[in-house]
């Protein structure tokens, strides 16, 4: 897989990018935040210390995978956003993201890195619904996917079991015309 054939997608603050030589020591630096792994649906319990291994076969599934971008900010990795399941006939796909770095948080780099790819998810590629599930008590997210225009079509009760506790997961959606796009 070469850089070429996944667009690079700027933003004001945002670029969606594909890996370079040092991701693998960003994502290395970043390590594993319990928070953030229970934000995701692991058991914080559970997080171990990344590896440098965990680290490279981070990066190599983001530049394996054509629909998956690194978030980068000021030349920093923060993360990384990725379509997924998408289905041309039906034009529809889901969405995932994953803001790694705690010091990121609620700073509106998620909501953007969604809309530029919402936009190239809907102008270039041609789909017309994004979905996704997000956990029901990760407010922060819901309020970014809210920010981007997804609105909640329905609740999974108990379907995420995390730190031996169940947990519902909302189902959100995003049509083409109800994308907020970037100024």
């Amino acid at each position: 897989m070469t850089a070429s054939t996944k667009p690079l997608l700027r933003g004001p603050r945002v670029v969606l990018r594909d890996v370079v030589p040092g991701d693998v020591d960003a994502r290395f630096a970043l390590g594993n935040t319990p928070d953030i792994v229970k934000m995701f649906g692991g058991d914080p319990g559970q997080v171990r210390d990344i590896t440098r291994d965990a680290a490279q076969a981070w990066v190599t599934a983001q530049q394996e995978d054509r629909h998956a971008w690194v978030i980068d900010v000021g030349g920093d990795l923060l993360g990384a956003i990725r379509l997924h399941l998408i289905n041309r006939a039906d034009r529809r796909a889901l969405i995932g993201i994953g803001i790694l770095d705690p010091n990121a948080l609620g700073q509106g780099f998620g909501s953007e890195a969604m809309r530029l790819l919402g936009a190239h998810a809907f102008d270039d590629m041609g789909l017309h619904r994004l979905g996704c599930r997000v956990l029901a008590f990760n407010a922060r997210a819901i309020a970014a996917y809210k920010k981007v225009g997804f609105v909640v079509e329905g609740r999974e009760r108990e379907s995420a079991l995390i730190d031996a506790e169940w947990h519902d997961d909302l189902v959100m959606g995003l049509l083409d015309r109800d994308l907020v796009r970037l100024p």
